[in-house]
């Protein structure tokens, strides 16, 4: 549903090893009304292949006497949510509440009344000023991939119409009204349920997301949540690893992350906070696979290349490079820079 714009954005994967996250992402309010527009219309296409259950019951219907109903294989024929909205609910999750929805059903009827007098056909029902509020709890799982359930959930039918086709549909016509408050009460029963195992079915496909990425033929980032999210009513907080691996071997770098935070503001949809720690464990990714090289061969001098850009890859002494350079100006030129050793880098966020 509407968790979807959020949860992708989390995409995890195994258990980190520190419970300090190397990235730290915000999704604020506007982020969540952002994909609440953009998902409605992907939720109403869901919303038409819920499978509707039977409903049955008994109602006294004068002068008839009982009247036992059934309506079955109910399908969605037209479903709207003119009205909805997402909202936080602090240390939980999310709220979505739908207002004045109406959904249009096609089926069919069977009614047994006098203990021997059966009849049978179709009908079309109508619920309209159909309203839902239900919160949906956000956690990390033990494996570190998001898990989401529903906490509460409150439903209200405003209205039933039944419209009865086949069989002697005009003289159930006539007593629709009484069939129409049983199926409001059946329906509403129904609706948070429905509601419930639309949320959990959620869980299995979270549990297939792509958990890392490929950044070359070097290097792959996890970008696991190392703890649930952190829910405030303007915010969600997400503490994710953001370290780099060598392709297929995961060791852990001789550092550690530190505990970072960003700064508070949410006037923006989305925030994301890169520690020290992320960038570390690149450099100690390629430095593993022997990546940090450098050729500087004598056509890259011709083209006058600017000695200075290699300078900035941190390199010491960086005045030799250039004396090197100078003094073999006239000769056939092929230098290699590599690096030999690890130098913990420190860097400054600054927030404007």
């Amino acid at each position: 549903m509407f968790l979807w714009c959020v949860l992708v954005l989390a995409n995890l994967v195994s258990v980190s090893t520190s419970n300090n996250a190397g990235v730290k992402v915000r999704l604020t309010q506007k982020m969540l009304e952002y994909g609440r527009q953009i998902g409605i219309a992907s939720i109403q296409q869901k919303l038409r292949s819920i499978k509707v259950p039977d409903i049955s019951g008994t109602e006294k219907v004068d002068p008839i006497g009982k009247v036992q109903y059934s309506f079955t294989g109910m399908q969605i024929a037209n479903l709207g949510l003119p009205k909805s909205a997402l909202g936080l609910v602090p240390n939980t999750g999310v709220m979505l509440s739908i207002g004045d929805a109406y959904i249009n059903l096609h089926g069919n009827w069977r009614v047994k009344y006098l203990r021997i007098i059966k009849d049978s056909g179709s009908f079309d029902l109508a619920v309209s000023e159909l309203t839902i509020s239900t919160t949906i709890a956000v956690m990390s799982d033990d494996t570190g991939r998001p898990t989401v359930s529903m906490t509460n959930c409150a439903a209200t039918v405003g209205s039933v119409n039944v419209k009865f086709h086949g069989g002697a549909s005009w003289l159930y016509n006539l007593f629709s009204s009484f069939i129409n408050k049983a199926l409001r009460n059946a329906l509403q029963k129904q609706i948070c349920p429905l509601v419930a195992d639309s949320i959990a079915e959620m869980n299995p496909h979270l549990k297939t997301l792509n958990v890392l990425a490929k950044v070359d033929q070097y290097a792959e980032i996890d970008y696991s949540m190392v703890g649930s999210p952190v829910i405030s009513n303007t915010s969600i907080d997400l503490d994710l690893k953001g370290e780099f691996y060598n392709i297929g071997q995961h060791k852990e770098p001789p550092f550690s992350p530190t505990p970072f935070s960003l700064p508070y503001q949410d006037t923006n949809m989305l925030y994301i906070g890169v520690s020290a720690f992320s960038i570390n464990s690149a450099g100690f990714v390629y430095h593993s696979a022997s990546a940090l090289r450098l050729y500087i061969t004598d056509d890259m001098v011709r083209y006058q290349l600017n000695v200075t850009q290699i300078c900035k890859l941190n390199i010491e002494d960086c005045q030799e490079v250039i004396d090197v350079i100078l003094a073999h100006k006239d000769y056939s030129l092929s230098l290699k820079l590599m690096d030999k050793h690890i130098k913990i880098s420190r860097v400054m966020l600054e927030w404007a």
